[in-house]
């Protein structure tokens, strides 16, 4: 097997093991819409070859808001927008994916006034002092729980065949999985399957109202002291996966996104990859991190590291140039 090889996925065949990784593009209107700029974008991020083309982190609700111009899927009127990402990314070959997001504690108070996250404690990060958020009720919880559901039919009514639950990066989901952030002392706190378990009934909710094929961002751990382990990351994946899961896409956690400064070269996310791919999960694995050439993934692939590679920064840089020089075959160069 190598970057060329056909992946079954559920309802799906993935033409190659190359994912266009979720990057914000800041192309969206201010209430979160799409703009004839998001559409060139994304148009332009297919030309790579890819089999699945990720849509960035979109907010299940204005008050989700990470930053100013996110893309959004709050409400009905952003599903003509997405629609026409989505057919711009088929018109490749390509299968479409759509990530969702709610920033819970970890935003600025401009953006997102009113923040919340499950314990009402700072939400720790490498590059920034945030503010203290507000502890959710059952009630702002079930209003979550529901406005991930919502977006997640409109990201079908909009013609994906993918949608995602971010749960890394520390945003709100990845909040409710941390012990750091969730302190919480009902059923949504207190042993890893309670602080996994909002995610669990999302992902419950979206497999019993839609036909959607569900993935989810997970933190590999989480990066920072005393935030979420290796194997506690094992054990909330077997409960996504028994809920529905079918890819996890393997990121970082808590300290934020950001390359971790001890680790150099490509694939500096990959390891945490392999630990859940050599855990022996019945899911599909992205890794990530750096990723940019065709001997990396090769390499990664043939030693069962991941599934599939998922690309960022190299592919923006020129996507055209990288389908030339990566994602094509060998007989297909001419001298």
């Amino acid at each position: 097997m190598n970057r060329f090889s056909a992946l079954p996925i559920a309802h799906h065949i993935l033409k190659n093991r190359l994912v266009v990784a979720p990057m914000a593009s800041q192309t969206s209107t201010l209430d979160g819409k799409v703009t004839d700029k998001t559409l060139r974008h994304y148009a332009n991020l297919a030309q790579s070859q890819a089999a699945l083309v990720m849509v960035e982190y979109s907010f299940v609700a204005f008050s989700g808001r990470s930053e100013p111009n996110q893309l959004g899927v709050h409400d009905d009127d952003c599903i003509d927008g997405i629609k026409a990402i989505a057919k711009a990314i088929h018109q490749t070959d390509a299968k479409a994916g759509l990530q969702l997001t709610h920033c819970g504690g970890k935003a600025q108070l401009d953006v997102c006034p009113d923040l919340m996250g499950p314990s009402g404690i700072t939400v720790p990060a490498y590059d920034r002092i945030l503010p203290t958020p507000k502890m959710m009720t059952l009630n702002d919880i079930a209003v979550l729980k529901k406005q991930f559901v919502d977006a997640a039919k409109r990201v079908e009514l909009a013609g994906f065949d993918f949608v995602e639950l971010h749960c890394a990066h520390g945003y709100g989901l990845n909040q409710f999985l941390s012990p750091l952030t969730n302190q919480r002392d009902d059923q949504y706190g207190g042993s890893q399957l309670n602080r996994a378990r909002l995610i669990v009934e999302i992902i419950e909710q979206i497999k019993q109202h839609t036909q959607l094929s569900i993935m989810i961002r997970v933190p590999g751990q989480d990066l920072y002291p005393q935030g979420l382990t290796q194997t506690q990351i094992v054990e909330s994946c077997e409960y996504f996966i028994d809920a529905g899961v079918v890819i996890l896409d393997v990121s970082s956690g808590i300290g934020g996104w950001n390359r971790p400064k001890e680790r150099r070269g490509e694939g500096f996310l990959v390891e945490e990859a392999a630990f859940l791919k050599q855990a022996g999960l019945q899911a599909c694995i992205i890794g990530v991190g750096g990723i940019e050439t065709a001997e990396y993934i090769d390499m990664a692939i043939e030693n069962q590291w991941l599934d599939l590679a998922a690309v960022g920064r190299a592919i923006l840089k020129g996507p055209q140039e990288f389908a030339h020089s990566v994602m094509r075959e060998a007989s297909e160069v001419v001298v």
